[in-house]
């Protein structure tokens, strides 16, 4: 009999991590792209502006910035929110896919007790800086929170939920 791969807390994490962030992606999975750029709740989101926060505001600020120090794009107030018309969903898609792999690169990179290599003070006033890991329990967070936005969505969308995902919406 085999013995069991010990699990490092590092691994433990990202694989919550991209659980959740697999959530994302899955529970969308099939929408058309007209369904993707319909806001469905008064609050006026979509869920192709949800996934592009996610990407920019969640994923590339969290660990490219915050974590790694990288000099980057960052969009102010609500524009990452707002998918202009003319860029393809998939490319939405592409590009959290992209700060994803980014991300889990950056994490592997370091020890989850390494300090932040650049803290927003003006965003967060007064707050500590964070470590890695609890940077990634952050996103772990936004990013689960944000999965059971899109489940709520896509039900009142289609009738379809993540956890029994069917052929076709319920009641057809």
């Amino acid at each position: 009999m085999s013995q069991p791969v010990p699990v490092t807390e590092a691994t433990a994490l990202l694989d919550a991590l991209n659980g959740q962030r697999d959530h994302v992606l899955g529970c969308l999975a099939g929408l058309p792209e007209d369904a993707l750029r319909r806001p469905v709740l008064p609050s006026g989101w979509t869920c192709l502006g949800l996934v592009q926060h996610l990407a920019l505001d969640v994923e590339r600020f969290w660990f490219r910035a915050v974590v790694a120090g990288e000099k980057v794009h960052l969009e102010s107030g609500d524009g990452a929110w707002q998918v202009a018309a003319d860029t393809p969903a998939e490319a939405v898609f592409d590009l959290y896919r992209q700060e994803i792999e980014r991300a889990n690169a950056i994490v592997a990179d370091r020890p989850l007790d390494s300090a932040a290599e650049w803290w927003p003070e003006e965003v967060f006033p007064g707050f500590p800086a964070q470590d890695l890991r609890r940077t990634i329990l952050h996103v772990i967070t936004e990013t689960s929170v944000h999965a059971g936005h899109l489940d709520a969505v896509r039900e009142l969308i289609d009738g379809t939920t993540w956890l029994i995902l069917t052929e076709a919406p319920r009641g057809e």
